[in-house]
């Protein structure tokens, strides 16, 4: 999917676009789903700046934002997080709220499903299909994704599943970190993964921690946390 950054002249219609698919995408599931994404929508339209794709808020402002108290903030964004749509950029300090990023082309992806709905030329204008007009050359192709159909991969191979969902979500980034992680353990909730490097164990576990747990999510509800660790 070519999604691109809500900024510029064609800012406000993009907008109006990931806006249109929260909302039916909310309108089309049940009073839980209602509520939850509408508490997305409220922190978009509130506090988010699309601009340097930050939103700035703390849990007190957020509980009165939504009419609700803190424990429930807390259960929601954490449930935002498992599903890859809100991430912590900066977390809270002594004097500073929290800072998270919200996953535009996450939410546009698990929103999919209603495009149809909101009409064909939307859908049309978020089809991965639909490729930009560009006189740019692209200096590489995009990288081929995990091989999970071989006879050694089996359908139930939980780690293939999240390889899979990883580089489907940004074949780049699997292809420059996630592609040389391997699972060591998953168990009690808990999954363990292995990098070549210490440096890349760090960088892994200090930026993507998040994504991959959504992924997990996605596969297996029961994981709760994800670890990196180095191969040496």
């Amino acid at each position: 999917m070519q999604l691109a950054k809500p900024v510029g002249r064609n800012a406000a219609a993009l907008k109006y676009d990931i806006l249109s698919a929260l909302t039916i995408y909310a309108l089309s599931g049940d009073k839980h789903r209602q509520r939850s994404v509408l508490r997305v929508i409220s922190l978009i339209t509130t506090r988010y700046n699309w601009r340097n794709n930050e939103l700035s808020i703390g849990r007190e402002e957020i509980s009165r934002l939504w009419s609700v108290n803190e424990r429930t903030v807390k259960r929601e964004m954490a449930r935002f997080r498992a599903l890859g749509w809100v991430t912590v950029k900066r977390p809270a300090a002594r004097g500073r709220v929290a800072v998270y990023e919200i996953d535009l082309k996450q939410i546009m992806i698990d929103t999919q499903e209603v495009w149809p709905i909101i009409g064909s030329d939307f859908q049309a204008r978020m089809s991965e299909d639909s490729e930009p007009v560009t006189n740019v050359v692209p200096f590489a192709a995009k990288p081929p994704g995990p091989e999970i159909n071989t006879p050694e991969a089996k359908p139930e191979d939980v780690w293939s599943q999240v390889q899979s969902i990883l580089h489907g979500r940004d074949p780049e980034l699997w292809a420059s970190w996630f592609q040389h992680l391997s699972e060591s353990e998953r168990a009690g909730g808990r999954v363990i993964l292995v990098a070549p490097s210490r440096f890349m164990a760090d960088y892994i576990a200090q930026k993507w921690t998040a994504r991959l747990l959504a992924a997990y999510s996605r596969v297996d509800p029961s994981i709760r946390t994800v670890h990196v660790n180095a191969a040496d």
